[in-house]
């Protein structure tokens, strides 16, 4: 029986997200329904709200969510009702590199996590009249109180309870990205130097996970000095404010004649990569994390590359979510990994204030977090 909820619409030439009633579909095959405990606040959903990135509007988005899981679909396996659950992103399941633990190389991951649809086109979510709105956005869409939600995109947690919950958030794209970039990807060795332009939440996932890695020196690069006091609290061991200081001397200058080993480029500022692809040293890396509007490009010598500098592009951090997100939270809970310091928690009514906070940079990380259902909504099924 389809269930009437509340989500939150992103729609073309608005600046903000706006709470509807909506109606969601039985969970199909592959799907589960989740009753949302909190969703994390990304700039890529608010880059999608802008119109920067290719995803139609109308629709649902949110892709950090977690929750509990209210009822399974068919030919859904190891899910069950009740399960306490992180969302993260979406993958086919079946191909050579779903099925070898690789799904951040499955060759329909921006299909399936970008279109706002399911693969044949349809959608879960539907106004009151009828509508529909984009549904499946990473596979969850769930700035909402409730989402139907691929299978693949579900990773259960042990969790005390919905407070513990709701922490976990955004380990499944934020944090997950900027740690498995430097820990799955770069893995930075005894005497590297790691460089983080941006010091947003998946540039500061980064700085804590470089800690965890014998790299001898971790750079924070931003334009905002709090950011970079936060950055060194978090390990960073340099700290950079590009705004008021010439960052390739300052890089030269930490760096020395060796140069930078990695570079983890948050920000999808163009001129950034680029200076990123100079300030490298010989067979150093610079990994793309950073997503610039539809249609950036970036020019570098391409000559540089032949000593064996590489620019590579990463999603989600390269990682197995399934395996990589609860080895995540399990640093988290030792007190290795602090990321609960980047979040500041909304409620429902507070989601423009999310937006602005998040957009001036006053919140590195925002969650927002749903009240249980009552009767008096009409949420149940």
């Amino acid at each position: 029986m389809p269930i009437s909820t509340t989500v939150a619409v992103a729609r073309s030439g608005q600046d903000t997200f706006q709470w509807e009633r909506a109606v969601l579909d039985d969970p199909g095959p592959g799907e589960v329904l989740v009753r949302l405990v909190a969703t994390g606040l990304c700039h890529t959903d608010l880059s999608v709200l802008a119109e920067r990135l290719p995803t139609p509007l109308p629709a649902v988005l949110g892709h950090e969510g977690a929750g509990v899981v209210e009822a399974v679909g068919a030919d859904v396996a190891g899910i069950a009702r009740g399960d306490r659950v992180v969302l993260s992103f979406n993958s086919c399941g079946h191909c050579d590199a779903c099925r070898t633990g690789r799904p951040t190389r499955c060759a329909t991951y921006f299909p399936l996590n970008f279109s706002a649809a399911r693969p044949d086109g349809t959608t879960p979510i539907h106004s009151v009249e009828g509508t529909a709105l984009g549904g499946m956005f990473f596979g969850q869409s769930s700035l909402a109180r409730h989402a139907v939600v691929s299978a693949q995109s579900v990773v259960r947690v042990d969790a005390a309870d919905d407070d513990e919950l709701a922490l976990l958030a955004p380990v499944g794209c934020g944090i997950q990205t900027g740690a498995g970039t430097v820990l799955n990807i770069l893995r930075p060795r005894y005497g590297d130097i790691v460089a983080v332009f941006g010091a947003g939440a998946v540039g500061l996932s980064a700085v804590m996970a470089a800690r965890l890695t014998p790299a001898r020196a971790i750079i924070a690069v931003d334009v905002v000095h709090e950011r970079l006091v936060q950055a060194a609290e978090l390990g960073a061991t340099h700290t950079v404010n590009s705004r008021t200081e010439d960052l390739p001397s300052r890089l030269a200058e930490i760096a020395g004649s060796a140069g930078v080993t990695h570079v983890v480029e948050t920000t999808g500022v163009p001129s950034l990569l680029e200076l990123a692809a100079t300030a490298i040293a010989a067979h150093g890396t610079v990994a793309v994390v950073g997503a610039p509007p539809a249609g950036s490009w970036a020019a570098f010598n391409v000559n540089a590359l032949i000593d064996g500098r590489t620019i590579r592009g990463v999603a989600e951090g390269g990682s197995d979510r399934i395996t990589f997100i609860p080895a995540l939270i399990d640093l988290a809970r030792q007190g290795r990994l602090p990321y609960e310091k980047l979040i500041r928690f909304y409620t429902e009514d507070q989601l423009q204030q999310a937006v602005t906070d998040a957009r001036s940079g006053k919140t590195v990380k925002p969650v927002i977090r749903f009240d249980p259902p009552t009767a008096a909504r009409g949420e149940s099924r």
